[in-house]
């Protein structure tokens, strides 16, 4: 059970009534989802998983945002000693990235997961091209259509297209649920049991999770707010595991694309510590108070524990509000509970500030700027 060290007068009315409206959203498909997972499909992405572990040494996973930095997160995180290496693609547009990407595959067995709701997103359209090609020369178009796996839309798109006509594997990017939070969908748990992380688990965490997440959700989400309405417009999420650092890049774009609207919402940062200590340190200590502090206190060795202690006494000394998270621990399970709780915060948060917590408006407008200067095709 996650755990807090906060408390914090809660306007009951109101928070049973955010709750309600989340679960009116056409976009909250993620809510029930860990306890009404379609285990039809289910069987199908562990099915998969066993195909691609059995024959490539590595699946490379093409998507940018939600479509790869959850997944990426739990898989860095845990590190399963079994299972297939994943290489990321199409997260930039970066050519010396893809490059990197096409090299380190080298001669290798792989297999493709390209992850697009649409199809059409630049970065990943770009280097799917770059991989199917590569696959088609190695293995011949027959056999290389069998070595991609397509998660997109489940009836239309430029990549639901060209799946169903070149008969690739398909799983689905359900319509109910946006990017940043489809980690527990065929999006996330397809790359993660390919990984070797124990997909079962994963699920049993944020089931639990469903019931017992709601309270300590609803008290992070009424103390952000009122933090952001006292003039606290940072939050910066402090781990002490460098494995973790792409949780924190997960929740970055959680609560930034969920809360940044209207001119609303607060700023997500993330650091490392202890090694973020010897450059932000000195930032954090004595820097602008517009900051506040959330550290996520996974289990840890003594050492690093005495580090966390440290961290909170100082920081508070120098006039920053520190919340703290406690996974109840630190494997498949914890991380199911973490990812549910973290996605109802966020969603409480956002409509206390007034936002939709699922659309993003504001990404489409680099976007229309991009195809001005490059032209439609």
């Amino acid at each position: 059970m996650i755990a807090t060290n906060f408390k914090i007068e809660i306007d009951e009315k109101r928070a049973e009534g955010i709750l309600k409206e989340i679960a009116r959203d056409k976009m909250s498909g993620w809510l029930n989802l860990p306890r009404r997972y379609d285990m039809g499909e289910f069987a199908r992405i562990k099915e998969a998983a066993q195909k691609i572990q059995e024959e490539s040494e590595y699946l490379v996973c093409i998507g940018i945002g939600g479509s790869y930095l959850g997944h990426r997160a739990i898989i860095e995180a845990l590190r399963p000693k079994s299972g297939t290496k994943i290489i990321y693609a199409g997260n930039s547009l970066s050519r010396r990235e893809l490059e990197r990407a096409l090299s380190e595959v080298g001669d290798a067995d792989f297999s493709i997961n390209v992850i697009s709701k649409s199809g059409t997103t630049l970065e990943p359209a770009i280097a799917f091209e770059a991989f199917k090609k590569k696959l088609f020369e190695k293995y011949g178009e027959e056999e290389g259509k069998s070595r991609i796996y397509a998660t997109t839309d489940a009836k239309v798109g430029t990549l639901h297209d060209e799946a169903v006509r070149n008969g690739y594997a398909r799983f689905v990017v359900p319509d109910n649920i946006g990017g940043r939070y489809s980690v527990l969908t065929a999006v996330g748990l397809l790359p993660m049991a390919v990984a070797g992380v124990d997909i079962d688990k994963l699920l049993e965490g944020a089931a639990e999770a469903v019931e017992s997440a709601v309270r300590p959700a609803v008290e992070y989400a009424t103390m952000r707010h009122s933090l952001g309405t006292k003039g606290y417009d940072t939050e910066v999420f402090a781990s002490f595991e460098p494995a973790t650092m792409f949780f924190n890049e997960w929740l970055k774009q959680l609560f930034g694309e969920s809360e940044g609207k209207n001119k609303q919402g607060i700023f997500p940062a993330a650091v490392i510590y202890s090694t973020d200590l010897h450059s932000m340190g000195q930032f954090m200590q004595d820097g602008r108070r517009n900051l506040f502090e959330t550290i996520i206190d996974y289990p840890t060795d003594e050492m690093n524990a005495k580090v966390v202690q440290a961290v909170k006494i100082a920081h508070m000394q120098g006039g920053i509000p520190v919340l703290t998270i406690t996974p109840s621990s630190y494997d498949e399970k914890g991380f199911g509970e973490l990812v549910y709780f973290f996605e109802l915060t966020c969603a409480i948060s956002a409509k206390m500030f007034g936002v939709n917590p699922f659309d993003q408006p504001g990404v489409e407008a680099y976007k229309n700027e991009l195809k001005k200067l490059m032209g439609e095709k």
